[in-house]
């Protein structure tokens, strides 16, 4: 399904379906008593980054009811992430497919009977005000939902279908959000507005990830497979990640800003490789890039890598340059320095919170424009937050970063140091990621 048709048929007959499902509730659940919470499904369907700002909540829930009671209902385009984050049992990952509604109903309906069947306690819807994931969380049976509620705001409709209702907070960094919500389900359930508590960055615990020796000679030789012989390469890595998720094109830095800089960094630093990466719909329009450049120090790895190869490469790099989008995520799980451009959204609330992130945000009066309250679905026809940001602005950035440069090999990002208290995103994916 596109993604115009997914907000049409959560706008309109989602607004139905919560009216009814409301009405049920009210009817039908005062008739269920308490119970022992022993099980917990989260559901966040889009955006692979924000799995990566749920990496605590997860973790939390891990400690409240055990690994094997903790489940995840995701579409399946954003499953890669939550393998590499290893905190879940793969046959707890309820992976949606979303071609067409057909797909996705059939896809559905074996969520919500599976769900039933293994008497799933609690819900946490972490996609806020959608309506289809709250009426997910209702019809999963689960006798305790966390989730956004409206209460006095202006806000979307969305029924009353959840028993643990969370007030929206915009001043809350969605890291902090996510582990809150989890935090609620030891809340009484008519406690207004749920989750009276004290949550703060410091106190999540973030994803690290640690590449085998064989994931780093896996990328270093799809690196050296297409890089000319003679380039002269043995300098920085440089990685540029000039596309971002069809689902928010305002996010966009222009492309020809992305080319100007790439030309600036061959210039400043002749022994430098110049990295495009994206994802495989993206490979033409880096590849464009590629060639528009014409220099041996840049190559294209769109559409070429897994998800472990992607965030491997990462590790193995100096500088990432992006759009706000899953790779700023991504990065934050390794020590790269990580250039995060904002424009109609906030670094406050969305920025990474690990590794080495350098936000830029022009802070224009009418930024943020894309939120939880307006489905982060902007009016907006002209993105000049994001044209403002200077080329010489990101390549300022760049030269902080790579200022004091070790020589490759010795480089801090080649043998990262591990904080303690910590999740760790290890290379074996069957589930032997762990807290030190």
């Amino acid at each position: 399904m596109n993604q115009q048709l997914m907000r049409r048929l959560d706008a309109w007959v989602g607004k139905l379906i919560c009216l009814l499902l409301t009405m049920h509730r009210r009817f039908t659940e005062r008739f269920n008593g308490a119970r022992p919470l022993d099980s917990i499904l989260f559901i966040k369907l889009i955006e692979q980054g924000a799995s990566v700002l749920a990496v605590d909540a997860f973790e939390r829930a891990i400690d409240l009811v055990g690994r094997d009671k903790v489940y995840l209902c995701v579409f399946v385009e954003n499953r890669p992430i939550i393998d590499v984050l290893g905190q879940m049992e793969k046959g707890n990952v309820f992976a949606l497919r979303n071609q067409n509604i057909f797909v996705f109903a059939i896809d559905l309906v074996k969520m919500l009977w599976r769900a039933r069947r293994l008497g799933i306690t609690a819900t946490v819807d972490l996609e806020f005000f959608s309506r289809g994931s709250a009426i997910i969380s209702y019809l999963t049976g689960a006798r305790y939902r966390v989730g956004m509620h409206r209460y006095t705001m202006d806000g979307p409709y969305r029924g009353d279908l959840m028993t643990h209702r969370i007030s929206y907070n915009p001043y809350l960094h969605t890291a902090v959000t996510y582990r809150a919500m989890v935090e609620a389900l030891s809340h009484p359930v008519g406690e207004i507005p749920c989750n009276k508590l004290v949550v703060t960055p410091e106190s999540t615990k973030k994803a690290i990830f640690k590449p085998d020796p064989v994931e780093i000679a896996e990328v270093e030789s799809l690196l050296a497979a297409r890089i000319s012989e003679g380039s002269g390469v043995g300098g920085p890595r440089i990685i540029l990640n000039p596309n971002a998720s069809d689902l928010m094109p305002l996010r966009k830095w222009p492309t020809d800003r992305f080319k100007k800089l790439a030309e600036l960094i061959l210039e400043d630093y002749p022994d430098a490789l110049v990295i495009l990466t994206g994802a495989p719909r993206e490979a033409a329009a880096a590849e464009k890039i590629r060639d528009d450049l014409g220099s041996k120090r840049v190559v294209s790895v769109a559409g070429a890598t897994t998800m472990r190869q992607l965030i491997t490469l990462f590790a193995l790099s100096d500088v990432l340059v992006t759009n706000d989008s899953g790779p700023a995520h991504f990065a934050s799980m390794t020590k790269i320095k990580n250039i995060v451009l904002f424009g109609p959204e906030t670094p406050k609330l969305y920025g990474p919170i690990d590794g080495n992130p350098m936000p830029i945000w022009a802070g224009l009066a009418c930024s943020p424009c894309i939120n939880a309250l307006n489905h982060r679905l902007s009016p907006c026809n002209n993105n000049t937050c994001m044209q403002v940001i200077s080329v010489e602005e990101v390549m300022q950035k760049v030269r902080q970063s790579l200022h004091g440069r070790q020589q490759r090999g010795v480089s801090v990002h080649h043998e990262p140091s591990l904080p303690t208290e910590r999740y760790i995103a290890q290379s074996n994916l069957g589930g032997n990621a762990h807290v030190l």
